[in-house]
């Protein structure tokens, strides 16, 4: 299934008054999958919207509701819708390494979320523990029981949890994550002649294969 024909209310309006000092306001909408959503929530104000629904590693949307689209197809619709209207999208789950990050921005996306790959690290919410002699920390899902009981009281009766809370290794400090991710886009765009992050996109072509990378050492 994929969400569609749903009734869009404007984002709103904000008053300035004349002579004030105040910072341009950008406004998000948050989560859809369609070109067609794209352009409706896009031409009721906003300017940013989140693109993804089930890909996170801890989310199972698509199995409690049977709802989802495949991320990087979406991120291709949604980014080639929103862009027409001179939007921008965040493509939300599905990066699991460097690699998919770069898939993601040579799919469309202007920004990318990174909920599991940055999980673990001490910049994430949540305590270290330690179990059968190792550190982890909890990540959840922000549908999930744990996420509901904490922000919000608990999961109402006539909803269903749609996200798991999993022990992560513990993996001390972000900067090597992130420096990681970093040099793989670098490399990214020296592959296919990219001078800037923001020709990726026009310089990326995507192919269908069944196997990404050789299996011997892994």
């Amino acid at each position: 299934f994929s969400l569609h024909q749903l009734q869009i209310q404007p984002v709103g309006t904000f008053k300035i008054s004349p002579g004030s000092n105040y910072f341009p306001v950008v406004g998000s909408r948050s989560n859809v999958v369609t070109g067609e959503m794209v352009e409706e929530l896009i031409l009721s104000g906003a300017d940013i919207i989140k693109v993804g629904i089930g890909p996170g590693s801890v989310c199972t949307t698509r199995i409690k509701t049977g709802v989802g689209y495949p991320q990087l197809s979406a991120v291709i619709e949604c980014a080639d819708s929103a862009h027409g209207l001179k939007g921008h999208i965040i493509s939300d789950g599905g990066c699991s390494c460097p690699g998919d990050v770069a898939k993601a921005f040579g799919a469309g996306a202007d920004f990318v979320m990174l909920g599991g790959m940055f999980a673990g690290h001490d910049q994430c919410a949540g305590e270290v523990l330690e179990k059968n002699g190792k550190k982890v920390k909890l990540f959840y899902g922000m549908s999930s029981d744990t996420a509901m009981k904490k922000h919000i009281g608990g999961v109402a009766e006539y909803r269903a949890s749609e996200g798991r809370t999993v022990e992560v290794p513990y993996r001390g400090d972000v900067e090597t994550t992130i420096l990681d991710i970093l040099g793989g886009l670098r490399s990214t765009c020296t592959y296919v002649g990219a001078a800037k992050l923001k020709e990726l996109s026009r310089r990326a072509t995507f192919i269908r294969v069944t196997q990404q990378h050789s299996q011997v050492f892994f």
